[in-house]
């Protein structure tokens, strides 16, 4: 018997419906989070009249979040391994300190002292994690602690007042722009070149990904969701690398924060030490009796996040070109907000790197776009902190949906 084809295209379209749908819901923190920030950036861009989609405040953005996404690499593992760090912006205060009191006072290398203060920030973070992993003292507490002691030591270091200016090779860490080899005027032909090169590596690596998954026999996407994924993809690249040509082009901080971004996220999806993180803060008990060395791994985590909030504040200080007082107060909620913004779980075990940086440029537009539209620093507070509860809410909503 011949099937109408209205009737196979009607089976065929819902059969596609149906494939979409599972997807969302399979990925729907990261879907969830993409749709509220281009919703949020939509938003701003038509409340601004325009101002946050200009090259020069894109610019200004990727500047003032790339500490936010730096230590949200860092404070992911944390928060997937079941924890918490409080002292990150303290940390990242008194690192920028130690680099100013070296640098400007003492007259140090500026190479020389920002391998040492990586080493410093590593030392911090296994000085926390010992209490943590070793002694059991929750992490809660101990960070709380540390914000406590490195704000204070940062207070004793600058002495009240703000150390400056670094060296120029120092600054352009935050303050620098990558050259442009053809030096055309007005236009950094450079960076589109250099999105065009991202671009095809992103399309060649999930286009492998792909084929790996066929391969084995998993479940993949319709092709062409694929294809339709892979032109949004790139129309993004190109979309973000022309504004950033009009202006002065790619900025330094960007070539360390993409990197690590592209590390972390193979750390978390690719390794064994990846899968054992969210195995940790699955079930710590159950990784355990499967041979996890937990303490050890938890302690690794603190390290990691300790080399990261040194990072974070080098490039803060080199950013304000000083090493002042109250230089990162309130990073912790940015970054913390990120993470829990992003997708991770509350309660350990879920998180992707994507959906922290993701969280981070959502918290970051929602400033930026409020500080242009002059909204107060204390009302922009209570709203990032009423948007945090929401995304707590969300992940707790989901959990006793699906048990």
């Amino acid at each position: 018997m011949k099937v109408p084809a209205t009737m196979n295209e009607t089976s065929t379209n819902n059969s596609l419906l149906k494939t979409l749908s599972g997807l969302f819901k399979n990925n729907i923190r990261e879907y969830g989070m993409l749709i509220a920030l281009v919703a949020i950036m939509i938003f701003f861009y038509f409340a601004t009249e325009g101002i946050l989609m200009r090259p020069v405040n894109i610019t200004n953005l990727v500047l003032q979040n790339s500490y936010v996404i730096i230590m949200a690499l860092g404070m992911l593992l944390i928060i997937v391994s079941g924890w918490i760090d409080l002292s990150v912006g303290s940390v990242a205060a008194f690192v920028g300190a130690i680099a100013g009191v070296l640098m400007v006072k003492w007259g140090w290398n500026w190479a020389l002292v920002m391998a040492l203060c990586l080493v410093v920030g590593g030392l911090i973070g296994a000085w926390q994690g010992y209490w943590v992993a070793y002694v059991k003292i929750p992490a809660f507490i101990v960070t709380l602690a540390g914000m406590l002691i490195f704000r204070g030591l940062t207070l004793v270091m600058v002495r009240g007042e703000a150390i400056g200016p670094f060296p120029v090779e120092f600054s352009r860490i935050s303050a620098g722009f990558i050259p442009d080899y053809f030096k055309m005027e007005g236009f950094h032909l450079t960076t589109i070149i250099i999105g065009v090169i991202v671009s095809i590596l992103l399309i060649w690596a999930d286009l492998r990904t792909r084929r790996n998954q066929i391969k084995y026999g998993f479940e993949v996407t319709p092709f062409s969701f694929f294809v339709a994924k892979q032109v949004l993809i790139t129309a993004a690249v190109m979309g973000f690398c022309y504004l950033m040509a009009s202006y002065k082009g790619i900025p330094n901080v960007l070539v360390i924060m993409f990197p690590l971004v592209a590390m972390y996220a193979f750390l978390t999806n690719q390794t064994v030490i990846g899968r054992r993180i969210y195995a940790l803060g699955g079930n710590e008990k159950a990784a355990r009796l499967s041979g996890v060395n937990t303490p050890r791994l938890l302690f690794l985590t603190f390290v990691n996040m300790g080399v990261l909030a040194a990072l974070a504040g080098m490039i803060v200080a080199a950013r304000l070109n000083s090493a002042t007082p109250n230089a990162g107060e309130g990073f912790e909620l940015d970054v913390i907000a990120a993470c829990f913004i992003g997708g991770a779980s509350a309660s350990g075990g879920i998180g992707t790197v994507i959906g922290a940086v993701i969280g981070a440029f959502f918290v970051g537009v929602m400033n930026n776009g409020m500080s242009i539209l002059g909204v107060g620093i204390d009302w922009q507070q209570a709203i990032k902190g009423f948007v945090l509860l929401l995304a707590v809410f969300f992940d707790v909503y989901n959990k006793s949906k699906s048990s």
